[in-house]
């Protein structure tokens, strides 16, 4: 079998497909698919299995383009697993994960067909100053 070093499976922390990094083989022997993988993005380190989790976890965008999808807009608001359809981008793309910013907006992960994976704003009000709502 030949050495992956990099690959894209389910992060637990992230809750979304990741790129991992392949870090080494588990001490036992009983199982040669599994590995040590750290995710890119939250540094987390966790045993996958390079079979089955790899496959299993990564989001099947076949077809989304005759579902209901949603049109794309910083202001409304998501629910994981939806279909969505960034106009701007002409691609279509399934939501992924959910996590709240550092300064408390919401974010998405989206899986899109052409573009990949994108983060974008969710339930995002802009305010413009002297603009306050009481």
């Amino acid at each position: 079998m030949a050495r992956v070093k990099n690959i894209e499976a389910f992060c637990n922390f992230c809750n979304a497909v990741t790129k991992m990094e392949i870090s080494g083989e588990v001490s036992s022997n009983e199982d040669e698919n599994k590995r040590w993988a750290k995710c890119r993005k939250c540094k987390h380190k966790m045993i996958i299995d390079i079979k089955t989790e790899v496959k299993e976890k990564k989001v099947s965008l076949d077809g989304i383009e005759n579902e209901n999808c949603v049109t794309y807009s910083p202001d409304k608001t998501y629910d994981i697993g939806q279909s969505i359809y960034h106009q701007s981008w002409d691609d279509f793309g399934k939501i992924v994960a959910k996590k709240i910013l550092s300064d408390g907006r919401s974010s998405i992960s989206v899986e899109f067909q052409k573009s990949g994976n994108k983060n974008l704003l969710e339930s995002f009000i802009n305010q413009q100053p002297g603009n306050e709502v009481s």
